[in-house]
């Protein structure tokens, strides 16, 4: 996919995140809030940590049903009840994003809440992704350029 990490020359760098992403004109897939149930709707830990895998995995398998790739995200929102959860599991949370979407980071926003609609869900992700159409010669970039994500 033809994009660019946007990012303010004087800012520090983002840990985990990109600030800004912009991408050249595609489909665009919104993909609603995952919670970390399996394909039956069902927990099956009430843990944060292996809510959030399974939640990206989720994620990742609604964009797939549209021909998408994890590098096609753009912009990924998180919604989580737990915030001491959260900050102890950073490593293992870590752990799970490179596993599933190696050293790819969308924008991306941590929201807070006081709760979800879903019983015993500690946390909920929604993404919204760009599948890039046919690119003629001129817009295929050259072998080894640094515009691509992923594969």
């Amino acid at each position: 996919m033809s994009s660019q990490i946007l990012h303010p020359t004087a800012w520090l760098p983002p840990i985990g995140y990109a600030n800004g992403v912009s991408v050249a004109a595609g489909r665009i897939v919104f993909i609603a809030g995952q919670v970390g149930w399996d394909a039956n709707q069902h927990f099956h830990s009430e843990q944060l940590v292996p809510q959030f895998e399974q939640a990206l995995k989720n994620v990742l398998a609604v964009l797939a049903q549209a021909g998408g790739m994890p590098s096609h995200i753009c912009r990924l929102t998180a919604f989580c009840i737990d915030k001491p959860a959260y900050l102890a599991g950073r490593h293992d949370l870590g752990r799970i994003w490179k596993s599933l979407m190696g050293n790819y980071y969308p924008a991306m926003s941590m929201i807070f809440v006081a709760d979800l609609l879903d019983t015993p869900a500690k946390i909920e992700l929604e993404a919204t992704a760009v599948i890039p159409g046919k690119r003629t010669k001129r817009e295929m970039p050259q072998k080894g350029s640094s515009r691509l994500f992923g594969k």
